[in-house]
């Protein structure tokens, strides 16, 4: 709230001016907020199928024996290792995947979107856990690129919902 006085000779007047509060915003239509589920959901979907194609052709590659360093063939701890990325990915893109559903589910069955505030914060803690495995740097550009969008669709719902983004 601000308040202006001006002095006039002889009469004092006083002005206030009440500044919109963020609550008092235009509400937000389900539907809006639905369609911002779908974009995270797919983008989930499609992140999972690429690192499922990847893994594919990299066990196709390392069967042919396409997959040599310098002449060599992967060691046993170097697929090792290889393996153990991939499953810290895996395992958090699943534990993603299981709270988008969720939230589609809790989504779908309330009438007032905002009760599945919960739902949004648990989904953005699992998508952070990826955000700083990717971020590292380990999967390439490919990763990298489809996460960038993915996370932006999940940063736009957690605005939606009045939740903090996750960093870059």
């Amino acid at each position: 709230m601000m308040v202006m006085r001006h002095c006039v000779p002889g009469l004092f007047v006083v002005v206030t001016v009440m500044a919109t509060p963020a609550a008092a915003q235009p509400p937000v239509a389900k539907a809006h907020v639905a369609n911002q589920i779908v974009k995270v959901e797919n983008g989930v979907d499609e992140f999972r199928k690429y690192l499922e194609r990847r893994g594919e052709n990299a066990q196709t590659a390392a069967s042919s024996g396409a997959t040599r360093q310098r002449g060599r063939t992967a060691t046993q701890s170097q697929k090792a290792v290889a393996s153990e990325k991939k499953d810290e990915l895996d395992d958090d893109l699943g534990a993603l995947n299981r709270s988008t559903n969720r939230l589609r589910r809790k989504f779908d069955a309330t009438d007032t979107w905002m009760q599945t505030k919960v739902e949004v914060e648990h989904m953005m803690d699992d998508g952070r856990k990826i955000n700083q495995v990717v971020a590292k740097g380990k999967y390439g550009s490919d990763v990298a690129k489809l996460w960038a969008a993915l996370r932006t669709s999940m940063n736009d719902l957690a605005r939606t919902y009045g939740l903090a983004p996750m960093a870059i």
